[in-house]
């Protein structure tokens, strides 16, 4: 591996490893005891953090010149495309069942909220009876459509291994919010691959949300 390419993959350890510090528990959790008055921003300063220590991330990914490694061609380009504009659509289209304000931080900072937690309750979209978390499954298709070369490959394979870690990490804190509600939603509904016989209907989801058996 060259110098640059380990350049990147260390740019891109160190994104990882600040994103999940912001986002832990513990962290958030001494922020509310300590500092108690950022925790209405502190949604929105994460949010503003990842978005802008990504950036010069992605910059570095692009501005390494390397040879293409893997290039769609004929009905695979148009195979690959077609996928890439499916996770898309379908990403605007779950952003119907978020609440974009919360989402944000904006809410949090317009009401002065300041629990760590995300959520009152448990919600199951459409999309989550299928994947547990489908904007993860989303971004995977759309990093792995494009054209590769070395420097793309190392960004699609760490994004990917993140998503996995980062799904976890994430889980942890839903089964400390849902406690078994998110455990039995959990054991039927796989992570990020659909599989056809793992997935619920509108109203099992309904009875997990609720906590009915």
């Amino acid at each position: 591996m060259n110098v640059d390419l380990l350049i990147l993959l260390a740019a891109w350890l160190a994104y990882f490893g600040l994103h999940s510090l912001l986002a832990a528990l513990p962290v958030k959790r001494w922020v509310a005891k300590h500092r108690a008055h950022w925790m209405p921003g502190y949604r929105l300063m994460f949010n503003s953090v990842a978005v802008l220590a990504v950036m010069p991330v992605l910059w570095l990914t692009h501005s390494i010149d390397a040879p293409s490694l893997w290039r769609w061609e004929g009905w695979q380009r148009w195979l690959a495309e077609g996928l890439a504009l499916f996770a898309i659509t379908g990403f605007l289209w779950s952003t119907r069942w978020y609440d974009g304000g919360e989402f944000l931080g904006l809410r949090q900072l317009r009401e002065g909220v300041r629990t760590v937690e995300d959520q009152e309750r448990l919600h199951i979209s459409p999309l989550h009876r299928f994947v547990r978390h489908p904007w993860y499954s989303f971004g995977l298709v759309l990093i792995w459509t494009r054209e590769l070369n070395a420097p793309w490959l190392l960004t699609a394979v760490a994004i990917s291994v993140y998503f996995v870690i980062g799904s976890r990490l994430e889980e942890a804190k839903l089964i400390e919010y849902h406690g078994e509600a998110y455990r039995r939603y959990r054991a039927r509904v796989p992570a990020l691959i659909p599989l056809p016989w793992r997935w619920l209907s509108a109203r099992e989801a309904d009875d997990i949300a609720a906590g009915r058996d």
